[in-house]
Parts: C-alpha cells; sequence; structure tokens
C-alpha cells in the first residue's frame, strides 16, 4: 500500500483491526475528563482509564484490550502550554494508539506484535527503525532489560537496539504504583543524504524533529513504594502508547504532524478567513497551528462535560482557549469570534468515531463563541492597562506588571514585548520569569499531598452495601495510610464491606462513624473512591480491625431527597422546556440540589413556576422507585434511559425509575416520590453560554424554608404595625421612601449650587491663570458640569480637585482653552498625578478624572498642582 494512501481516519482503524485480529476487545475512548481520581484532572496518558486494573482494584472487562484513547496534556515534559505550536509534534490534546495486556501476554508477543503491524501491515522501511532496551541501573538494583533485548534481536541488527537510562526506558505511573521497563520504538524519517551523513542512532532520545519516538512498550513488572522500594507484582502487564498524530506524519510522509489530515483542513479554514497563506511566515504558521490544536483541546473538553471556568480543569480549558484567541486576535488580526467557524471541519473529520462531537455540537459552538468574546472585550482593556503604564514614562516595564497583564488579561510575553519594541521600550523578563515561578510555587504548596503506603491487614476493595442498609454490624478493616495535606494529618481506611456512599455522580460522600471495639465513635467526614477503592477519611484510627460502620441517617436522608428530586426536575425541565434539555452537571448535598442543564435562554419566571408545579405533582403522584441494578447497557437503552452528560459508564450499569423518568445513576434514593415532601425552586442562573443552574430544595429545607418566612413576616407586621397586611404597610413605606428621596435630590442640588457659586469666589489669578486647588465634597457629575461651564468663561482656567468618599479617591483636573493652546494637557497631568491615589486615569486636554485607593495621597496631588502654577 502507498504510504499517502493512508488516511487518518484509515490509520486508526487498521489499528483496532489488526488487535482485534489478535483477540484484543476494542473499546471505546473515555472522556478526557476525570471524576473520581483526585491525582488527575484529564486523562494524560492512554493507561490512565486502566489504572484500577493494574493496581489490581478491579476485574478488567477482558485479559487483552486495543483502543484510542483521548487524551490531554498541558504541563510536563515537552508539553508546556506556551511551547505547544511552537515545534511541529507537540500537542495538547492528542490520542493514545494502545494495546493492553492484564496478566495474559508479555515481552515476546508485543515486541512481535508491534513489529509485524509497522513493518508488515503500515509498510514503514524496517531500516528506518531503532528500539531502545532500558540498560538498567545500580542505585536501584536492576539489570539490564535483556529479555527484551533478545526478542528484538529476532527483527532488528544489534546496532539499532540501543541501551536506555531510566529517565527514558523505566515507566512509572507516579511516585507510587506500577512500574516497570519499557523498548520505545523510534523512526528516522529524514532524506537519505541526511541519513548518511549522521548515523540515526546518534540522534534516539536527542530531541530531532525528525528521530521521533512512534511506540512505547511498557511492560509492568513492579509495584513502587511510598518509600521509593519496588516490589514484584503478582502478575505482569503489558501497557503500549503509539501516538496517533506522530503515526499520521510517518505513514503520510510530512515532516510536521501539522501537515498531516490531522490539521490541515481545519488550518486551511483558518488561512481562508485571515487571508494568510499558510507556510509563507513562521510566525504566522504557529499562530494557525496553535489554533487548531487548541480548538481540538477545548471542544473535546466540552463534549466531555468540562466548561471553562476560574478554577480547576475548567481554568485550563478556559487558559487553552485563550491562548487561541490571543493569537488569532494579536498574530492573524482577527478581531471577532472564530472557533466556532472552525467546528464543523472537526466534527466532519472526527464525528464518526468521537460521536460525542457531534451530539454536542451546538453546546460548543455557543460556549466557544461567548468565551471568546469576552476574552476579546478583556484584550481590549489589557491593551488600555499596558497604555495607562507606558504613560508612565518608563523605559523598562516592570516584570511585575508584564505578569500582571499575562495572568489576569491574558498577554503573552512576546506580544507586550512586541508592543514595547515599537515604541523603543523594552520589558523586565527576569522579573516576568521570577513572577511566573512564584505563582506555580504557589500552585504547588496549594496542592501538596503527601501519602503514606497503604498497611494491608488483609484482602479486599470494599464492597458497597449501601442501597441497602445504612449500618454493617461487622465491617472489617482491610487496609487504611496517612495523609497528609496543607499540614493537616488524617487517615484513609478501606472496609471489606460498607454502607458508606462514596462521592459520585453529582452526589457527596456520605458522612457517620466508626464504631470501634471498646465503643468510641470515630467521625467519618467524607468518604471517596479512588483507583477502585472507596475510601472513609478519619482524623483518627479506630481501635481495633472490626468496627460498626454507620451512616448519619438523617445527612443520607436528606441528601437522598435532593437526589431523588434532581430525577424529577430533568423530567419536568424536559416536559416544559423541549427534550432538548440536557443534564451537564448536578451538586446533591443535604442541605440543597444544583442542578446545570442545556438551554439556550433563561427559564422565564412563569416556566420556573411550571416546572416547580410539576416535580410538585410528581411527589403527590406518590410514584414508587423502580431500581434495576446490574443490567447491561443494551436493557437500559431499551428501557429509555437517560446517559448522563460527561460520565463514564461500563458494560454493567444502574437504570433508576421514577414513572416516565428513566436515567442511568449509581446514587441514592427515595424508595417513593411522596417521601421527598415539597420541592422549591430558590434560584435559577447562567453558569455559560447555553448552560442554566436551578438550584433548590426540598423535604426538610423547605419547612425550615417556610418557618423562617413565615417567622420574617410576623417581623414586618410588628414593625409595621399592620397585622392585616404586610404587604400594603410595605408599598407605603416604599411610596414615603420616595418622596424622601425626592427631597433629598432637591437638597442636594440647591447645596450644590451654593458650593459652586462659593468655590467660583475662591477662584484666584496666578501667573495670568485662574486657579482653583483645593478638596471638596462634590460629586463627580457635578465637578464635570462645573468645569465645562467655566470653560465658557476663563480661558485660563486652571482648576484641580480632589474627593474622598467611603475609602477611595476621585482626581479631577480642568484646563482652559488657552493653557491647552500652549501645551497644557489634563490627560497627561492626571495620568502622571494618579500614580500618588494609587490609580489612574485619563481623559481629554481641557478635562480628565482619576480613581484610586488611596485618598491620603490627594495632599500630594494638590501640592504638586500649587508648586506647578507658582
Amino acid at each position: 500500500m502507498n504510504a499517502n494512501n493512508f488516511s487518518s481516519n484509515t490509520i486508526r482503524q487498521t489499528f483496532l483491526d489488526f488487535f482485534r485480529n489478535k483477540q484484543h476487545k476494542i473499546v471505546s475512548s473515555v472522556p478526557i475528563v476525570v471524576k473520581d481520581d483526585p491525582t488527575l484532572m484529564f486523562i494524560n496518558a492512554g493507561m490512565n482509564p486502566f489504572k484500577d486494573y493494574f493496581l489490581g482494584n478491579a476485574k478488567p472487562v477482558a485479559p487483552r484490550i486495543a483502543d484510542s484513547q483521548k487524551c490531554l496534556r498541558v504541563s510536563g515534559k515537552h508539553n508546556d502550554l506556551e511551547e505547544v505550536g511552537v515545534d511541529t509534534y507537540h500537542h495538547t490534546l492528542f490520542e493514545m494508539l494502545g494495546n493492553w495486556s492484564f496478566g495474559d501476554y508479555f515481552k515476546a508477543e508485543a515486541i512481535s506484535w508491534a513489529w509485524e503491524l509497522l513493518t508488515e501491515v503500515f509498510k514503514m522501511d524496517p531500516d528506518r527503525l531503532y528500539v531502545t532496551v532500558f540498560e538498567g541501573d545500580d542505585k536501584e538494583g536492576l539489570e539490564r532489560d535483556t529479555e527484551s533485548a533478545q526478542y528484538w534481536k529476532q527483527f532488528v541488527p544489534e546496532n539499532r537496539i540501543l541501551n536506555g537510562n531510566k529517565k527514558d526506558n523505566f515507566w512509572e505511573m507516579g511516585d507510587t504504583g506500577p512500574c516497570g521497563p519499557c523498548s520505545e520504538i523510534h523512526v528516522d524519517i529524514r532524506s537519505e543524504a541526511e541519513r548518511a551523513r549522521v548515523n540515526g542512532a546518534d540522534l534516539v532520545n536527542a530531541d530531532h524533529p525528525h528521530v521521533i519516538e512512534i511506540w512505547n512498550l511498557v511492560f509492568m513488572q513492579f509495584n513502587r513504594k511510598a518509600d521509593g522500594s519496588l516490589e514484584n507484582l503478582p502478575q505482569t502487564h503489558v501497557d503500549t502508547g503509539m501516538g496517533f498524530e506522530r503515526l499520521c506524519m510517518v505513514l503520510q510522509e510530512k515532516d510536521s504532524s501539522y501537515d498531516t489530515d490531522v490539521f490541515q483542513p481545519i488550518i486551511q479554514i483558518i488561512a481562508k478567513i485571515s487571508g494568510i497563506q499558510y507556510g509563507d511566515d513562521e510566525r504566522t504558521d504557529i499562530a494557525m497551528r496553535v489554533i487548531a490544536d487548541h480548538l481540538r483541546a477545548v471542544s473535546f473538553a466540552i463534549a466531555d462535560g468540562q466548561l471553562p471556568s476560574n478554577n480547576g480543569a475548567g481554568y485550563v480549558i478556559r487558559r487553552i482557549l485563550r491562548r487561541a484567541v490571543r493569537y488569532a486576535y494579536s498574530v492573524l488580526n482577527i478581531d471577532r469570534p472564530v472557533l466556532a467557524e472552525l467546528l464543523p471541519t472537526l466534527v466532519t473529520q472526527m464525528g464518526d468515531f468521537f460521536p460525542e462531537l457531534v451530539k454536542q455540537q451546538k453546546l460548543i459552538s455557543q460556549v466557544i463563541t461567548e468565551e471568546e468574546l469576552a476574552f476579546i472585550r478583556t484584550l481590549e482593556l489589557g491593551l488600555q492597562r499596558l497604555e495607562e503604564h507606558l504613560g508612565e514614562n518608563l523605559d523598562v516595564l516592570p516584570g511585575k506588571i508584564a505578569f500582571e497583564l499575562y495572568d489576569t488579561f491574558g498577554f503573552p510575553l512576546d506580544l507586550t514585548a512586541l508592543i514595547l519594541r515599537e515604541r523603543g521600550k523594552s520589558v523586565d523578563e527576569k522579573g516576568f520569569a521570577e513572577e511566573m515561578q512564584k505563582q506555580k510555587d504557589r500552585s504547588r504548596a496549594a496542592g501538596k499531598l503527601s501519602v503514606d503506603d497503604w498497611i494491608v491487614k488483609r484482602e479486599g476493595q470494599g464492597v458497597f452495601v449501601g442501597y441497602d442498609q445504612l449500618q454493617v454490624v461487622e465491617s472489617t478493616i482491610c487496609r487504611y495510610r496517612k495523609v497528609e495535606e496543607k499540614k493537616k494529618s488524617f487517615y484513609q481506611i478501606v472496609l471489606d464491606k460498607t454502607p458508606f456512599y462514596p462521592e459520585g455522580g453529582g452526589q457527596i460522600g456520605d458522612c457517620g462513624w466508626l464504631i470501634d471495639a471498646r465503643g468510641e465513635k470515630v467521625r467519618v467526614w467524607n468518604t471517596r473512591k479512588e483507583s477502585g477503592l472507596i475510601l472513609h477519611f478519619v482524623n483518627t484510627l479506630p481501635f481495633g480491625e472490626v468496627v460498626i460502620a454507620q451512616v448519619d441517617e438523617d445527612a443520607r436522608k436528606r441528601t437522598t431527597a435532593n437526589h431523588s428530586a434532581t430525577h424529577l426536575l430533568h423530567h419536568a425541565l424536559r416536559e416544559i422546556l423541549g427534550t432538548h434539555v440536557e443534564q451537564k452537571g448536578s451538586f446533591v448535598g443535604p442541605e440543597y440540589l444544583r442542578f446545570d442543564f442545556s438551554h439556550f435562554s433563561k427559564v422565564q419566571p412563569d416556566e420556573l413556576s411550571k416546572i416547580e408545579a410539576r416535580v410538585n405533582a410528581l411527589i403527590d403522584e406518590q410514584i414508587p422507585l423502580g431500581e434495576f441494578r446490574n443490567i447491561s447497557m443494551e436493557e437500559a437503552t431499551a428501557k429509555g434511559a437517560l446517559a448522563l452528560f460527561g460520565e463514564k459508564y461500563g458494560e454493567v450499569v444502574r437504570a433508576i425509575q421514577f414513572g416516565d423518568s428513566v436515567e442511568l445513576c449509581g446514587g441514592t434514593h427515595l424508595n417513593n416520590t411522596a417521601y421527598i415532601g415539597m420541592f422549591v425552586i430558590t434560584g435559577e442562573s447562567s453558569v455559560a453560554a447555553g448552560i442554566r443552574r436551578i438550584e433548590a430544595i426540598s423535604g426538610a429545607a423547605v419547612r425550615s424554608l417556610f418557618h423562617q418566612q413565615r417567622e420574617e413576616i410576623q417581623t414586618i407586621k410588628t414593625i409595621t404595625g399592620n397585622q392585616k397586611s404586610p404587604s400594603e404597610a410595605v408599598e407605603m413605606l416604599k411610596s414615603e421612601l420616595a418622596e424622601t428621596k425626592e427631597k433629598l435630590t432637591v437638597f442636594e442640588k440647591e447645596k450644590n449650587k451654593a458650593q459652586v457659586v462659593e468655590m467660583e469666589t475662591q477662584l484666584r489669578e496666578v501667573n495670568g491663570m485662574q486657579v482653583l486647588i483645593q478638596k471638596t465634597e462634590l460629586d463627580s457629575q457635578v465637578i464635570k458640569d462645573l468645569a465645562f461651564s467655566w470653560k465658557q468663561k476663563y480661558p485660563n482656567l486652571f482648576l484641580v480637585l480632589g474627593t474622598s468618599l467611603e475609602g477611595k479617591a476621585v482626581l479631577s483636573i480642568a484646563v482652559g482653552d488657552n493653557l491647552v493652546a500652549k501645551g497644557m494637557h489634563a490627560g497627561n497631568l492626571v495620568r502622571e498625578w494618579s500614580k500618588h491615589i494609587r490609580g489612574g486615569g485619563g481623559g481629554q486636554p481641557f478635562f480628565a478624572t482619576a480613581g484610586g485607593k488611596f485618598p491620603e495621597g490627594l495632599d500630594t496631588v494638590l501640592k504638586l498642582a500649587k508648586e506647578m502654577v507658582g
């Protein structure tokens, strides 16, 4: 087969078909947004979805698996966000092709099949391939991986079997966990002339753009403990990862992965929109690569449930999106939202294999467009901020200010430097780097977590029995470990069976108690699931290994009522607003519930009333719970079950039914809707473009609200003296207040008029100017009116007024027409003097204002003004 016949979709399918024929089960990519692993925000490696299998905390769905897993990397080796797009082969979002063995085959098969696929199926030239094996490490007591080397000798001459060090050829999941030697396959795609000049073996792992790693075969043999020691795993595993985009680059005979059909259709649309040819200039080429790459990352993240926000994973997505926008804005001169115009091309390319892109296309388009509009406005504000600093006559912009422009307004350092260069100025890059490092240090300190090794008492991962019981009389501690976070230490305990629900599906984790052999209660303050284990968070360890595990019944009951209410709310929303409504996130706790859903306009008050009434009607119908445990996805789909946004489902699921409402759900629920009691919507708001949020309460919280409101009404009655109709009394008070405000306004106007008359008598002739420099209590609008009225009367006016109000300072300067003609400029003066009030401002030559947060500085400004006029 000719290399150019390998389209990206063909390459992906060929890989999967090859391993299907090797008896591998083909599984779908899981969402890149990680919801059940506190150590990860996003899937950043192909092995992440199978972590529980490697740890032995879950049973694999098959001993052999193959997939193409979407991954997102924005930090770490070669993947810093600010570097992506600058070179030609690193990406934020990428696909990782992988084949996996869980205690089945090992090195011989993995090596043989990798060689067969690359050379016989994909027709790569064997003479261009190099392999590496782990050279061993004396400090670790690890020998060279001669076993892999021997298998490679069947296919590769010894001079192309290279030793690799621990950094390159010993793969570890993290600081602890399964690990082992790996064998990398590298390909040399240089020209024949270049290959003749320099031996490819010398360029392996040397960051050469055309001698690159194409596939990594990881052989998991060991478990790394918290103390750094290694122990043998009970079973060996194979974990391979081949970069899909790099493979396309090689098979399509391109020098860059951005030149393949993975990226070129998007890049060509960008070129058409910008009117700039791709390939003409490196600077604009980088911009187009960044936009194409980041469009993929942001679109898949939103499709998988992560909306841009100001914290956590949402902040990462916002940063990626804003980086794309700033390149479009500052390099390609595109000053309008553009990413949504590229989205249909991406959906056409990848929608068949990743149907979530098709399903969520409208939502993705609306979210990114709103984010782009907001950030373009922010960029314009940043330019204004930069102009203010440039007005301070600085030759070198301080690094702290450059970092503020980067962190607050999204200005990259190179954009700031470019603007300054055009004006003959520079930026303190060292100071910028120091500020950036401080932020990274703060971020690391905030997330620092120290976790000890598990102390294993007996085997067991924790069986959840909390659907049926809230107490287990004899629960045995299987393992525990100590955790230290921000100078606070606590323990995580795994029980053989537990009634505690671990946080998931929007529902918070249960709290309660472990009652030990001495009858002492140890508080469980949270429950979470991690790597297949149900973890109980406690501050102290119970005495003995057998405990009574007891859930806080009241908190569980109220949480469960709210969870069942969210299902009824979802159903009511789809009935009243339309079936376009889909759940996009939720929070379910004992005090309230929060429900995010797709809808493209504000929910009107009459609609909210109908929704609330419909939920209460479903409660009144006393609908019994229909629960279907451990059914197949096919069975659940046949029942009409709704799958929730961005959730990862296995082959066996649980469905919850209340009448016509059927959803896939792992949370806890009431046996009958009647037990919810009553439902009240407390708020409706926007989360993002096309996403609305409803907050509500149910049951006991509604009763508390009723009692609170009844007391408030009684208080109003007492204050107003109107025991019959507090609303009439409030209306009467509103009328009286309006009359009082009107009188005050008239009074203020008269008072201001008198002050203005008094101030005009204080004008003094100084060096041919009519001068007034003083503090005043007049508001900004009165001062502005005064300045413009005096402009007609006093062509040599020099007016400087300072106002202090509620801890803030306002500076106003007016300059007469004659003085303006002589070069005096109110705007320049206010920019210069505003630094004394720790603020900023600007304006026209005649009139300018500034605000600041240091009123004490007004005295300095007035002194400078007096010195200026003599």
